[in-house]
């Protein structure tokens, strides 16, 4: 190893050695706005969620590891009314109105090439043969990665203060067409974003326990 790579780990792990020592964990109460007691909402008020916002969970949702880093998660934030009457074609009946309540709808998407920008993602090694004439590789690590890094997304919009309602009732072949038909991108999830109002909510439905579905081997 060469005296600049040393020196480059290093300084990553002295990063990382701080972060732990400035707040080795979140508290309760982080914790429960986050995941715990966090909800799924379906309901909106009119407040605005400002493109700095968007910029903050964008900048915390990219930190999310993935596979090699590949980054394959591309964000379309649909906020005009034009554009969501785009997106409306695409939807369930039932799912029409929640979309077009919230400020803004991200399509959480992926790009199938993201293979091609590994040189910058991953430069210490090529490891694009690694994709290169294999669709079905290409297509199971970026669905898997841009799931992740979705997840990541959700998280991180509650954590700077807003709510989240994740949605699969639509066709992916619709909003493909409607958005992606130039750059080949391709959707996973939509996911509405905004202040909720919870007066639309019900009570929260049941999860398993740890010795139901999991095990310790």
């Amino acid at each position: 190893m060469s005296a600049p790579q040393a020196d480059i780990r290093a300084q990553a792990q002295a990063a990382v050695r701080a972060v732990r020592a400035a707040k080795d964990q979140l508290d309760a109460a982080s914790i429960d706005l986050i995941l715990r007691d966090a909800r799924s909402h379906y309901a909106w008020t009119d407040k605005p969620v400002p493109d700095a916002l968007l910029r903050e969970i964008f900048d915390i949702t990219i930190a999310g590891p993935t596979s090699m880093n590949t980054c394959p998660a591309r964000f379309v934030f649909v906020r005009g009314a034009s554009a969501k009457e785009r997106l409306a074609k695409s939807l369930k009946a039932k799912n029409i109105d929640k979309m077009m309540a919230a400020p803004v709808t991200a399509i959480i998407a992926y790009d199938p090439k993201f293979w091609t920008e590994l040189p910058f993602l991953f430069p210490h090694e090529d490891r694009r043969p690694n994709f290169e004439g294999k669709p079905e590789h290409c297509e199971t690590t970026a669905f898997r990665n841009s799931s992740l890094q979705g997840a990541y997304f959700m998280i991180a919009a509650r954590a700077v203060g807003l709510d989240v309602g994740a949605m699969s009732g639509f066709s992916n072949a619709v909003v493909d067409a409607e958005f992606f038909a130039e750059n080949g991108w391709k959707s996973n999830f939509l996911c509405n974003i905004g202040y909720a109002d919870e007066s639309a909510l019900f009570q929260k439905l049941p999860r398993f326990d740890f010795d139901q579905i999991c095990s310790i081997i």
